[in-house]
């Protein structure tokens, strides 16, 4: 999913959208610009039911690999 060039809150919501669009064990790739991302988006998955299988970044792009879970937590 291509969050590049959304601000802080953008990228986690448009996260957490697609990831409620996939089937448990599905895979989703997000890039984003906004450094928020880069503290956001791990601490959401930290909280849920997903995966963080990986997570890079460049000084221009943070990048994240992540296994969906069984259930949607709110």
């Amino acid at each position: 999913m291509d969050a590049r060039g959304l601000d802080c809150p953008l990228p986690l919501l448009k996260t957490r959208q697609a990831l409620r669009r996939l089937a448990p064990g599905a895979l989703l790739e997000v890039a984003a610009t906004d450094a928020g991302s880069a503290r956001d988006i791990p601490n959401y998955l930290g909280q849920s039911p997903h995966e963080l299988v990986r997570r890079d970044e460049d000084e221009r792009e943070f990048r994240f690999l992540i296994r969906r879970g069984e259930e949607e937590s709110d």
